[in-house]
C-alpha cells in the first residue's frame, strides 16, 4: 500500500458478548495496524435496534481493553449517525438508483417458489424484481398512503452507471474481479433497520479513512457489492485482507447462535488474557502483542 498510513478497524455488532472468533478478527486487524505504525479503529455496528443491546457494547469495550487490543480515537457508534446514512440513501435515490419495495417476505417467498429456476446469490434467492416494474405514479401513491416498504438498489441501473469493470485488491492475491450482479436488487434500508450493513459499512470506511478492510472470509463475497457502492458514491477504495474463520473441534465456525464460549465466560473461569489470545489463534512473536 505504499507510503499510505494503514488504518484498519474492528466493527462488531453488539448482539452478544465477544467470543474467540471475534478476538481472532480483532487481533488480525490490530496487528496489521500496529506492525505498520498505523491506526486501529473500533466501530460499533448497532444499526439493528431489534437485536443490539447497550450492555453488549459495554462488554465489547471492556473485553478488548482487558486483552490489550487498544484502539485509536473515539469509538464510532452507528446508531448515533442515522442522518449520515439517510443522506447517502437520498443521494442514490436522486439518481434513480433506488426504488421502494412493498413486498413482504412472504410475498417474495411465494414468487420465488413459483419460479422454475429462481437465481440465487450470496444471501439466498434473488429478489424477482416485482416492485421494480411499478410505475412512478403507483410508487408515489403507495408511499403517500404510508405502506411499509424497503429501499432496494436497482442493480441494472447501477451497473449501467459504471464506466469500467469493478475489482479490488486482496492482500497476497492481487486484483480480483467483482460481480455485484449476483446480489440482485439488494435492500439498502427497511422500516425496522434504517440502513443496511452494506451501506453503513462502506459509508463509515470512507468517512473514517479506512485503508485496509480486514474481516472473515465469509464476508469476502460482499466486497463485490461494497466496491459498487464505493464507486457509485465516489468513495475511496480500500485494500482488503480476508482471514480464515476460527472453528471448533468439529470444524464448525464459532458463532453466537451456536453458543460459542464467550470471553466473559473464560475470564470468569480464570483464563488469562494471553491464554485467550492463544486459544483465538493469535500466535505472537511475543513483542507483537500486549
Amino acid at each position: 500500500m505504499g507510503a499510505t498510513t494503514i488504518v484498519t478497524r474492528f466493527a462488531p455488532s453488539p448482539t452478544g458478548h465477544l467470543h474467540l472468533g471475534h478476538v481472532h478478527s480483532a487481533a488480525f486487524a490490530w496487528r496489521h495496524a500496529r506492525r505498520a505504525g498505523g491506526r486501529f479503529l473500533l466501530r460499533i455496528e448497532d444499526i439493528d435496534p431489534t437485536r443490539c443491546r447497550p450492555e453488549f457494547t459495554e462488554s465489547i469495550l471492556e473485553d478488548l481493553a482487558w486483552l490489550g487490543l487498544d484502539w485509536d480515537g473515539p469509538v464510532r457508534v452507528q446508531s448515533a449517525h442515522l442522518g449520515d446514512y439517510r443522506t447517502t440513501l437520498d443521494a442514490l435515490s436522486a439518481r434513480d438508483l433506488l426504488y421502494p419495495c412493498f413486498c413482504t417476505r412472504a410475498d417474495i417467498a411465494r414468487e420465488v417458489a413459483a419460479s422454475a429456476s429462481a437465481p440465487h446469490g450470496p444471501d439466498g434467492p434473488l429478489y424477482p424484481g416485482t416492485c421494480r416494474r411499478l410505475s412512478p405514479a403507483e410508487r408515489a401513491d403507495r408511499m403517500a398512503r404510508g405502506e411499509p416498504h424497503a429501499l432496494r438498489l436497482d442493480m441494472r441501473t447501477a451497473l449501467a452507471a459504471l464506466t469500467a469493470p469493478l475489482s479490488f485488491e486482496e492482500e497476497g492475491k492481487g486484483r480480483l474481479r467483482c460481480d455485484p450482479a449476483h446480489f440482485g436488487d439488494v435492500v439498502l434500508a427497511r422500516k425496522d433497520v434504517p440502513a443496511s450493513y452494506h451501506l453503513c459499512v462502506t459509508h463509515d470506511d470512507a468517512l473514517q479513512g479506512v485503508t485496509l478492510v480486514t474481516r472473515g472470509e465469509d464476508l469476502k463475497p460482499a466486497t463485490d457489492l461494497h466496491r459498487l457502492l464505493q464507486t457509485l458514491m465516489g468513495w475511496p477504495e480500500p485494500h482488503y485482507a480476508h482471514h480464515l474463520l476460527l472453528t471448533d473441534e468439529g470444524g464448525r465456525r464459532l458463532a453466537k447462535r451456536d453458543r460459542a464460549a464467550t470471553i466473559r465466560d473464560l475470564r470468569r473461569s480464570g483464563v488469562g488474557a494471553a491464554e485467550v489470545l492463544r486459544r483465538a489463534g493469535v500466535v505472537p512473536p511475543a513483542s507483537d502483542l500486549p
